[in-house]
């Protein structure tokens, strides 16, 4: 089984060395600094105090690669559409593409039954890149959970979580999804398949979707925004418009909205990726995991009054900043 991880940055690096690490035929595109070292030295993975090096196959060109049973991609969502071209080189008949994206995924619609299935979402997929070049029907869910940092060139920094969900968007458990569950769990990662994607999709979403913008904005830490009552007011009003919208596609939260903010709350102070991104002059992901929620909003008639204000303040903050257009 060949699988190529497609941005392999924290997380995709961090799934490539434990698969490495098992002997599986996995290789990596990266660029700069971080490829450059993992040419000369390997990757190198610290994880619960022990540091290991494993040799790696890697480039910045997909075509050194050749067709995979399994392309991951794990890129900020805003990076995909403009390199699906080069990942063609990777893709072949069978060829399974596993979207391990933040946000609201662009296969959102395929096999979703009721009247907006094939639906095609403009704020994560403009011009239908990934819809037309990599086909839905060749596209397997994921659900990341891992917290990761490449603390160096070629080095990852494990720093909790271990779980990848997987699902089929149609949610049937399908042979493609099991032999890439079974290969994640040899490399010591939970890889459960999941019969509703879509619903552990949402709850990851409703924390990224308040709390990232409001950090970006205030530059305050978890624990802080998800206390302080202006805050926390917004965004729990923010997750009860997304909220709404989710459960008008059928999707069904497993717990309520004060639960899942005093959950971030007991993380503590920590800043957001929206808030590193802005900090380290790196584009922002604010269509993904905030104007994607909107776009739904308008799909299925449901008014985001909150949302739509949080997300201009959001887009200007990253504008102003140069890392968002």
């Amino acid at each position: 089984m060949k699988i190529c991880i497609f941005g392999a940055g924290a997380i995709g690096g961090y799934m490539g060395a434990k698969l490495a690490g098992v002997g599986a035929d996995v290789s990596l595109v990266a660029r700069g600094p971080h490829l450059a070292a993992m040419q000369a030295n390997g990757l190198t993975l610290i994880e619960d105090g022990a540091r290991k090096t494993v040799s790696v196959t890697a480039s910045d060109d997909a075509a050194d690669l050749g067709v995979q049973d399994y392309v991951i991609v794990t890129l900020k969502a805003h990076s995909v559409p403009a390199v699906v071209p080069k990942m063609a080189p990777l893709i072949g008949p069978e060829t399974t593409i596993v979207s391990g994206v933040n946000g609201v995924p662009w296969w959102y619609f395929h096999g979703l039954e009721g009247p907006h299935e094939g639906t095609r979402l403009q704020t994560v997929d403009p011009g239908n890149a990934q819809w037309n070049g990599f086909g839905p029907d060749n596209v397997l869910g994921c659900v990341v959970y891992p917290a990761a940092e490449v603390l160096e060139p070629g080095v990852i920094n494990h720093i909790e979580g271990n779980r990848f969900s997987l699902g089929e968007p149609d949610g049937s458990k399908s042979e493609r999804a099991m032999r890439l569950s079974k290969a994640l769990m040899a490399a010591g990662l939970k890889a459960p398949v999941r019969p509703r994607l879509r619903d552990e999709i949402w709850v990851k979403l409703w924390g990224n979707l308040s709390f990232n913008p409001i950090s970006a904005l205030t530059h305050a830490t978890l624990d802080v925004l998800c206390t302080d009552p202006g805050t926390r007011s917004v965004a729990r009003n923010m997750m009860l418009e997304a909220q709404t919208i989710a459960e008008a596609l059928g999707v069904k939260f497993p717990i309520d909205v004060d639960r899942r903010i005093d959950g971030g709350a007991a993380v503590g102070a920590h800043r957001t990726s929206m808030l590193q991104d802005l900090d380290a002059g790196r584009p922002m992901e604010i269509d993904a995991l905030l104007g994607s929620v909107q776009e739904l909003g308008q799909i299925t008639g449901h008014a985001t009054p909150t949302i739509d204000t949080v997300l201009a303040l959001t887009q200007l903050r990253g504008r102003v900043a140069g890392l968002y257009s």
